[in-house]
């Protein structure tokens, strides 16, 4: 690898999600879908505003501490609060943040240069001591960090200079200065984090970051409200609303009628019978754009009936994806063939490779219920009803699940839908303890940054934090470290594809849908993203009042 590249010239104006990329309609086999509809940001916000109100469909955040952070409402609220040491932008490529440059001078040296002048909400410099404690903390097992992996090639992080840090590892690691655009490179006050103990991110504890917002109160029950931080370092995104509100709205119909009414100005994943409703709005918009979300029906653990591979196959040869696409979806989405959608790596350098690979795989299959039924009869013995869970009062959720409800009856597999508490739900992702008693999980899952290999490695390989059914291929394992640690994207991309075409017919999971990011915004207000890509990035700054 040539020495002092810079993964920013390498990454910047790589856009992942390109804002033509697709369009509202299946694309069946899971198919590079046609330009369409699809956006990636709307017209800039012009004046100031004194609140935006924005609702939370998937409930009241957990924890707002960034090392903790892997769902949608912690994730929509925090992303304006922490900034991150390099930025995702709304199409996907990559920019400095609070580092102004990254770069690799070998292949175990990665430096951060950071930017200097940035204070965080109190006044207070950032200092490389803050950005050392942030990423060490991530590997502390007191931090109970979901992103400690990342760390796992580094051996040291060192203030090399009065604003710069330096990781050393064991090796060239391609994901590394890529996580650091999602909360996993967020900086936190060293001081105020220490003080805070277990309680940092939580209503009691708060928080203490650099971003555009900062932590103005949390109501539990009730409600999330930031304030604007007035000494933000970048200016050209300080924000035009003085206040952002966030409101925990779990019901579609509740939802609905809070953004017809303007009670609320706007919200990310709205839900598809809001957006019929919503569809033709005097006071507002739905604005769709591409994403990198993937819905998947997966076993909950090892023991379940329904981690038998011949069972899922049976699953997956009686679902109607393209019914499902239409009646729940409402178009907006597309079939999947594997883990990850194809739009994660179409920023990529080795793109071509990475869209052949995944054009080679099997088509989705087309629903044959005799000869699913021919892989029930093989498969462990069912003894009574599985048990699905989806958060309670997700109607997309639970439509879905209804949906292949009644595909498993035609084969004689019965489906009984368990709806969890929005806190529940999320921690279940976490904890194996929540998963007891359950057989699937239908998962709503995303990634977060332009790198296959990480979110896959999550999910297959036998430390992953998404392996909940023990799945262990070494050869996969092996090819999808390779792929991680080379520094060529060509090399990277063929390891991938190996790798892909090995766990994609024996990983248990059905793969269902690829859907678009649908969000609806109130025609007082404009500037919003509608990529997906606003869960890792400040985009409530970019928000301002419209002309009158």
């Amino acid at each position: 690898m040539a020495a002092k590249k810079s993964v920013l010239t390498v990454l910047t104006g790589l856009g992942l999600l390109a804002a033509t990329a697709c369009t509202g309609s299946s694309a069946g086999n899971g198919a590079t879908p046609k330009p369409g509809r699809l956006t990636t940001t709307t017209a800039p916000g012009t004046a100031e505003v004194d609140r935006v109100t924005w609702a939370l469909p998937y409930g009241e955040p957990t924890t707002l501490d960034p090392a903790k952070i892997g769902d949608y409402s912690p994730q929509t609220v925090e992303a304006n609060l922490c900034d991150t040491l390099t930025r995702m932008n709304a199409d996907f490529s990559l920019s400095p943040g609070l580092a102004s440059k990254v770069t690799w001078t070998d292949d175990h040296t990665l430096v951060l240069d950071l930017r200097p002048g940035v204070t965080f909400w109190d006044g207070s410099p950032m200092t490389p001591a803050d950005v050392i404690h942030s990423l060490e903390r991530q590997r502390d097992p007191r931090t109970q960090a979901l992103y400690g992996n990342y760390l796992a090639a580094v051996t040291s992080i060192k203030a090399t200079g009065p604003h710069q840090v330096t990781l050393r590892t064991k090796g060239y690691d391609q994901t590394l200065p890529k996580a650091l655009a999602t909360s996993f490179g967020a900086v936190n006050q060293k001081a105020y984090t220490e003080k805070a103990g277990p309680a940092y991110g939580t209503a009691k504890g708060g928080l203490m970051c650099t971003g555009p917002f900062k932590l103005g109160s949390w109501k539990s029950g009730n409600g999330i409200t930031l304030e604007r931080h007035d000494a933000y370092w970048d200016t050209r995104l300080k924000p035009k609303a003085k206040q952002v509100e966030f409101q925990f709205i779990t019901n579609n119909n509740t939802l609905t009628s809070a953004l017809l009414s303007g009670e609320v100005d706007g919200t990310y994943e709205l839900p598809p019978s809001s957006a019929t409703a919503l569809g033709k709005a005097d006071n507002g918009s739905v604005h769709l754009g591409p994403s990198t979300q993937n819905v998947l029906l997966i076993p909950a653990n090892g023991e379940s009936p329904a981690a038998d591979r011949k069972l899922l196959d049976a699953l997956s040869l009686v679902i109607d994806r393209d019914a499902l696409i239409r009646n729940v979806f409402g178009g907006d989405a597309t079939t999947l063939k594997s883990l990850v959608p194809p739009l994660t790596w179409r920023g990529d350098k080795a793109a071509a490779q990475f869209d052949a690979a995944y054009k080679a795989l099997p088509d989705v299959p087309k629903p044959d219920a005799e000869k699913a039924k021919k892989l029930v009869a093989q498969a462990r013995p069912l003894s009574r009803p599985l048990v699905a869970a989806i958060p309670a009062g997700d109607q997309r959720g639970l439509q879905t699940l209804t949906f292949i409800q009644a595909a498993a009856k035609k084969i004689g597999v019965g489906i009984e839908i368990k709806q969890l508490q929005p806190t529940q739900m999320s921690s279940l992702f976490y904890d194996p303890s929540v998963r007891k008693g359950l057989d699937l999980i239908l998962t709503f899952g995303y990634v977060t940054m332009p790198d296959p290999s990480s979110y896959v490695g999550e999910s297959v390989t036998p430390r992953g934090l998404f392996n909940w059914t023990g799945y262990d291929n070494p050869e996969v394992t092996q090819l999808l470290d390779r792929a991680r640690t080379s520094s060529d994207p060509v090399v990277s991309a063929k390891a991938y594809a190996e790798a892909q075409a090995l766990f994609t017919p024996t990983t248990p999971v059905v793969f269902l849908a690829t859907t678009h990011e649908r969000m609806f915004m109130n025609k007082r207000i404009s500037g919003a993203p509608t990529s997906f890509a606003y869960m890792s990035m400040p985009w409530a700054a970019y928000l301002g009042g419209t002309a009158t």
